[in-house]
């Protein structure tokens, strides 16, 4: 069952999450910029990208509409 259906995610996936975050950071980075990014890292998540090392790419990008 995927995180979209169930509206959870498993402790896999939340470390997985903190895995990729703290991968990701940048130097000077605000608060609000971290809120963005980690809404980018779920946001690619859901959207079926699991690859941590995408992951972390990925959030250092903005979302595309």
């Amino acid at each position: 069952m995927s995180a979209t259906s169930r509206n959870a995610f498993t402790p896999a996936e939340t470390a997985m999450f903190g895995r990729v975050f703290e991968s990701g950071r940048v130097a000077g980075e605000t608060e609000e910029q971290k809120e963005a990014r980690a809404s980018r890292i779920i946001a690619n998540y859901m959207a079926g990208i699991t690859d941590e090392a995408e992951l972390v790419e990925l959030s250092r990008q903005p979302l595309g509409r």
